[in-house]
């Protein structure tokens, strides 16, 4: 069965290995025989690249493979695309497995070159697509990129902000730190940040300072806040030296807050300039960072000959044992892409909230299943639609009361 994740390796008339670098790559072309065409250092300049590009194409079709197609990587691959070379892959861990296999244990960039290229011609299958030349999933594959750097970021500040108010103020972090994510409370905090702040002041000013942007939340946070404060009256050594910390880590992460809507606000604007954004978001549980996740790692599924092959590249697919007689049976797949498949579970636990989803994970859970296991076998049957719906350029149709089947459908 065809890897949907390998790209063509068959018509090729040269095998050009790239080992890249920041200023200069080592290529190395050799023939379907083995026999070396170039084997030179290659400055990372357009001029160079075109140059070797163009000569090794007078041998007949190349394949140029890369072991970095992006950041050092991204002009060699965008030049070969520009014209109309096509690009490959060899992952790290895949290409340190079949270094091993050639003898020497040197390690320089001609001979890494070297072995990038005999992958290509007698290895194929070790090959990985390049991401898409589609301007709008470029864009978005960056973006998102950059907006799981910032969920990183937040998730990090947050807890180093809870870590210093649990160090000073035990019940006050209780109180405040599962609010991190109002902006208000992150302005009081980089006001007041000590209890002793706070208590100066008092109701009137904690409500004044949170007022503009959390109204709700200044008419009962206050008297909470306060009542908290009560509760403790020792001052904890290094408090002084805490407000520093909390001050500093409270703006940084008002910040990110910030930049992560704005983001936001753009990811969605790019989604829905792309055909297949309407389509995937139209799915119950699909909000617009799972679509940007599954359509940058999926594309529009026309790497996947089945629904079946998309679903054991997501890793959602049962692995079959069997040695002799002794062993037998299916396992839980552990591999696979784990961004896609984190992405269509989280995904599905969303969707609960539809009956559809609803009565198929009920009935799943009827069957004695527990609820994880209830939520892969509801994440899986989600990817047949999520399939279904990029294959046919169509969107989420809800099945109707006349089915006798209440699981999932596709339009």
């Amino acid at each position: 069965m065809p890897d949907p994740d390998q790209p063509p390796t068959t018509g090729y008339a040269v095998f050009c290995g790239l080992d890249v670098g920041k200023s200069e790559h080592h290529a190395c072309a050799i023939d379907t025989t083995g026999t070396r065409l170039h084997d030179k250092p290659l400055p990372n300049d357009e001029t160079a690249l075109r140059a070797v590009f163009t000569a090794l194409a007078e041998h007949g079709r190349v394949l140029v493979v890369v072991d970095q197609p992006a950041s050092i990587g991204a002009l060699a691959v965008a030049l070969a695309r520009h014209m109309g070379v096509d690009v490959a892959y060899l992952p790290g861990l895949a290409m340190r497995r079949i270094a091993d296999l050639h003898p020497g244990q040197a390690k320089t960039d001609a001979r890494d070159a070297h072995v990038i290229a005999e992958a290509a011609r007698t290895m194929p299958h070790t090959l990985r697509r390049v991401g898409t030349d589609d301007e709008t999933l470029a864009e978005l594959t960056v973006l998102a990129g950059y907006d799981d750097d910032l969920a990183g970021q937040s998730t990090r500040l947050t807890n180093r902000l809870r870590d210093a108010m649990l160090h000073v103020h035990p019940a006050l972090e209780r109180l405040i730190g599962p609010r991190l994510d109002r902006g208000r409370v992150l302005d009081l905090l980089a006001v007041a940040p000590t209890p002793q702040a706070l208590r100066e002041l008092g109701v009137d000013g904690i409500a004044e300072v949170m007022r503009p942007r959390s109204p709700r939340l200044a008419r009962t946070l206050p008297t909470q806040i306060l009542a908290a404060l009560d509760a403790q009256t020792l001052i904890v050594p290094g408090t002084a030296a805490f407000a520093r910390v909390v001050t500093g880590v409270a703006t940084q992460l008002r910040e990110v807050h910030r930049e992560r809507d704005d983001l936001a606000t753009e990811l969605k604007a790019r989604l829905e300039a792309h055909p297949l954004g309407p389509v995937l978001t139209s799915m119950p549980g699909v909000g617009v960072r799972t679509a940007i996740k599954i359509l940058t790692i999926v594309g529009d599924g026309r790497a996947f000959p089945t629904a079946g092959h998309l679903a054991a590249y997501a890793g959602l697919a049962p692995v079959t044992r069997r040695s002799g007689s002794s062993i037998k049976g299916e396992t839980r797949s552990q591999r696979g892409n784990h961004a896609l498949k984190s992405a269509l579970f989280l995904s599905a636990f969303a969707s609960l909230g539809d009956p559809a989803s609803r009565a198929y994970y009920d009935r799943k859970r009827a069957q004695g299943k527990r609820h994880n296991a209830a939520l892969i076998c509801l994440t899986r049957r989600r990817t047949d639609v999520i399939y279904a719906m990029l294959r046919d350029r169509r969107p989420y149709t809800p099945p109707t009361l006349s089915e006798p089947d209440p699981g999932l459908i596709a339009a």
